[in-house]
C-alpha cells in the first residue's frame, strides 16, 4: 500500500536524526515545565476556575507534549522546496494525487514525534508533576480520535501553505501566520473561556481550538468526546479544498510550462 510506503520511509528518515531531537525534547520540556510555573504561582492566589492550579500544570503538560503531532509539522509539507527545485512537476506527473502523498509522508513524520517527542516529554511531565491519569477507558479513545482529526487539519492547513507556493513562490510567511494565530487562538497560552470576549468569539469560528484546546479538555475529561463532531466537520470541509486546490494547481502548472 502506497500510504504505508510512503509514510514508512518518512518515519525512517527522521530516525537519521533522533540525537538532535533530544535537545529538542529537552528544549520543549523546559519551556513547559516555566509555563507550567507561572500558572503554579497565579494559582497560589486565584482558583483557576475549573481548573484549579492542578488542573492548569496538566492542561499545559498535555498542551506542550501534543504541540508536536498537532501543530509542528512540516512547514507547506515541503510544496515550497519541490517548487524551488522543480521536483513538483514530477510529483504531478505521478499516478497518484499530490494530496495523498504530501498527507502519507507527513502521517510517518507525526509517528515518528509521538513516539519520540510526545510520549518521552509526557511521561517526563508526568513524574516531575505527579500528573494524575483519566481511569477511564473511553477517555482515551476520545482523546486519540481528537488528536488525530487534529493533526490531520494540521496536515491540511499546512498543505493548503504549500501548494500558495505556485502562486507567490515564497510561502513561509503564511506558515507564521498561521503559527502565530494557532498559538493564539488554539488555548495554548491561556484557556480560550478567558480570552476577551470578541477573541473569544472568533476563536470558536476557527479550526484552531480542535488543534489543542478541545483534545487537552476531553482528556482532562472537561469536556464531552462529542466536540469532535467539529473537528470532524473542518476535516471535511479542508479535504474538499485541499482537492479543489491541486485541480488548480495542474491548470498552474500547465500555464507555467507553457
Amino acid at each position: 500500500m502506497l500510504f504505508a510506503v510512503l509514510a514508512r520511509k518518512a518515519y525512517a528518515r527522521n530516525l537519521q536524526y533522533r540525537g538532535s531531537h533530544l535537545l529538542h525534547n529537552a528544549v520543549s520540556a523546559v519551556f513547559g515545565f516555566i509555563y507550567a510555573s507561572i500558572w503554579t504561582g497565579l494559582g497560589s492566589d486565584s482558583s483557576l476556575g475549573v481548573y484549579g492550579a492542578k488542573g492548569m500544570v496538566g492542561y499545559i503538560a498535555f498542551n506542550q507534549a501534543i504541540l508536536w503531532i498537532t501543530q509542528f509539522t512540516t512547514n507547506g509539507l515541503g510544496l515550497e522546496q519541490s517548487v524551488r527545485t522543480g521536483q513538483i512537476a514530477i510529483d504531478l506527473m505521478r499516478p497518484v494525487h499530490l494530496f495523498y502523498q504530501a498527507m502519507s509522508r507527513e502521517w510517518g513524520q507525526i509517528w515518528y514525534q509521538f513516539l519520540y517527542k510526545f510520549i518521552p516529554i509526557y511521561v517526563l511531565y508526568y513524574f516531575i508533576f505527579s500528573l494524575q491519569l483519566p481511569k477511564q477507558a473511553s477517555v482515551y479513545g476520545w482523546t486519540v480520535l481528537a488528536l488525530i482529526l487534529a493533526s490531520y487539519i494540521s496536515i491540511c492547513m499546512n498543505y493548503l501553505i504549500g501548494v500558495a507556493s505556485l502562486w507567490t513562490t515564497e510561502s513561509r510567511w503564511f506558515y507564521w501566520v498561521n503559527y502565530s494565530f494557532s498559538m493564539l487562538l488554539s488555548g495554548f497560552f491561556i484557556p480560550i473561556e478567558w480570552l476577551p470576549a470578541w477573541l473569544r468569539t472568533i476563536s470558536f469560528y476557527t479550526p484552531y481550538p480542535y488543534l489543542l484546546y478541545y483534545p487537552t479538555r476531553i482528556y482532562l475529561q472537561l469536556e464531552n468526546g462529542s466536540v469532535v463532531l467539529g473537528a470532524l466537520l473542518w476535516s471535511i470541509g479542508f479535504t474538499c479544498a485541499c482537492l479543489a486546490v491541486t485541480a488548480g494547481v495542474r491548470r498552474k502548472l500547465e500555464v507555467q510550462g507553457g
